[in-house]
């Protein structure tokens, strides 16, 4: 009897290790895509109205899937109305806002290179607030992947490096990555009794409210942007997949195995915006390029086999209980 009951456990565990990759990587895939796509928005639509209209989109797709599990969690949801609120601010309000002001004021290596950090950020703090280890394996796999990351945006001359121009769209995506890190530990904290698309839902309302002066603030200052179809269009897409899927899967990922091997995962961020690049728009790939790739790829490979003590518990409610 004993030995079955562990190998149900192993087997719960593989398929809850299995399903927690698989949605990260689903998630980074995805926001790969949405940096390429912001950075063409750049000069059409303002960061803090980009933000406002994605996070709209997303609440008005989630609500009908979403309102029969907020009704029955709503009072488990008024119960961690802090923890929600910070999340959402966190998460939803500031750090997307972040990016999109940095891209206005910096060049794309800039902040392909600061968010090299973004990984290092949410292991340390998954370490120091969650006690999340930081094992020699991990630590191995965190030099690797941002040496392929580096070697990739530098493609094969880190003496570019040497001659980068930083301004201040720099510290805006420097902090942008620390509330990230933030946030990602938060949500590796929540509560079991919150249902995770009544998590999602909450904070990304939560989150929406809070950007809602912000945007009215900017709308002040600055001309409406036009509704054309490119512009609608392009926030259907940001608002249904880098923005609602993306994020329900990255932190269904978070509950599911712990938060630094999702981490990791995220540095496969430019390795996916390169081959899009590649596939999409023939933009060339260097033998360089190739070799920082395949880099990137097994230091995430080597931060993803199977450990017990460092992925999370696959009986954790969220994981068993989806939605």
């Amino acid at each position: 009897m004993t030995s079955r009951t562990g190998q149900s456990a192993n087997r719960h565990y593989v398929r809850a290790a299995a399903l927690g990759t698989t949605l990260a990587l689903l998630a980074t895939l995805l926001w790969a895509g949405n940096f390429v796509l912001a950075r063409g928005l750049r000069d059409a639509i303002p960061p803090t109205a980009l933000n406002f209209w994605r996070w709209a989109i997303a609440v008005t797709v989630l609500a009908p899937f979403a309102l029969r599990t907020i009704l029955a969690a709503r009072h488990v949801l008024r119960r961690h109305l802090g923890y929600l609120s910070l999340t959402g601010l966190l998460g939803i309000t500031v750090f997307n806002t972040l990016v999109y002001q940095a891209g206005h004021t910096t060049q794309a290596t800039n902040l392909a290179l600061i968010a090299v950090c973004s990984p290092i950020v949410i292991v340390v703090f998954a370490w120091l607030f969650s006690g999340e280890p930081i094992t020699v394996r991990t630590a191995l796999a965190l030099v690797v992947a941002a040496s392929g990351v580096l070697l990739l945006i530098t493609d094969g001359s880190l003496g570019k490096l040497v001659n980068l121009d930083f301004a201040a769209g720099d510290l805006i995506m420097l902090l942008a990555t620390v509330v990230f890190g933030t946030y990602t530990v938060l949500v590796g904290r929540k509560p079991d009794e919150l249902p995770i698309t009544a998590f999602v839902f909450s904070t990304f309302v939560l989150g929406l409210l809070m950007l809602l002066p912000a945007y009215l603030l900017e709308l002040s200052v600055t001309a409406p942007f036009p509704f054309d179809l490119n512009n609608t269009a392009a926030l259907l897409y940001i608002g249904v997949f880098p923005s609602l899927v993306a994020f329900y899967s990255w932190n269904r990922a978070v509950t599911t195995i712990g938060t630094t091997r999702p981490a990791m995962i995220y540095y496969l961020v430019p390795v996916f915006t390169g081959l899009a690049g590649w596939f999409f728009l023939d933009e060339p790939i260097s033998v360089a390029q190739i070799l920082a790739m395949m880099l990137v790829i097994a230091g995430v490979a080597v931060s993803q086999l199977p450990t017990r003590r460092s992925a999370r518990a696959p009986t954790h409610a969220s994981a068993s209980r989806g939605g």
